[in-house]
């Protein structure tokens, strides 16, 4: 297992996304490996949280590339990010459940099967146990015990693009990357057919 590098998180969203695939997300003895991702451009960004500039509740954003951004969605679901720095990042839609399932299955009990237990941004982080207390844990160097780590594993040769799901603002972008045929990603849509 090894940790990335800084470097890797310092790019584009878009290109960090989909480089993002078959990654292993770790904590609290629980690990996915990720199938679903979004990226988030920033300040050019409408549906960005960093759109109109850094707040108390985006401030993980603009800081260092390389940490997880944690947030409270509609009041009820935590969902994670990776930063990129300057108000950049990428959303973690969905992992595929690889170490700890017992205690993911404890944590989301309404899930009626394995592959229901990390499709989605609420469901990841309640599967993984991440909650606001750990927005900014450096995915660098060991910080609260998350941690973001390749095996060896490479990105699919072919990944999925779609608009991104949940937005109104900038929906039209194809910045949500999957991949494919993978049975944990949240909404397997059909990729737009362009001319």
């Amino acid at each position: 297992m090894t940790a990335l590098h800084r470097a890797f998180y310092a790019r584009d969203p878009r290109e960090v996304a989909p480089e993002l695939l078959n990654k292993l997300l770790e904590h609290d003895g629980r690990s996915g490996r990720i199938v679903e991702v979004e990226a988030y451009v920033g300040r050019q960004d409408p549906a960005s949280h960093a759109y109109r500039g850094p707040t108390k509740r985006n401030a993980t954003m603009f800081g260092p590339p390389g940490h997880l951004y944690v947030y409270l969605s509609y009041g009820m679901h935590w969902c994670a990010n990776v930063t990129c720095g300057d108000g950049l990042a990428v959303l973690l839609r969905a992992l595929s459940p690889v170490a700890g399932i017992e205690a993911m299955r404890a944590a989301r009990s309404a899930a009626s099967r394995d592959r229901d237990l990390a499709s989605g941004p609420g469901k990841l982080t309640q599967a993984l146990g991440i909650t606001g207390v750990l927005d900014g844990a450096d995915l660098v160097e060991p910080d609260r015990g998350v941690c973001l780590v390749s095996d060896g594993t490479p990105p699919p040769d072919v990944v999925v693009r779609t608009p991104r799901i949940g937005i109104t603002a900038a929906a039209e972008h194809e910045w949500r990357f999957y991949v494919p045929g993978d049975p944990n990603v949240s909404r397997p849509l059909i990729p737009r057919v362009r001319p």
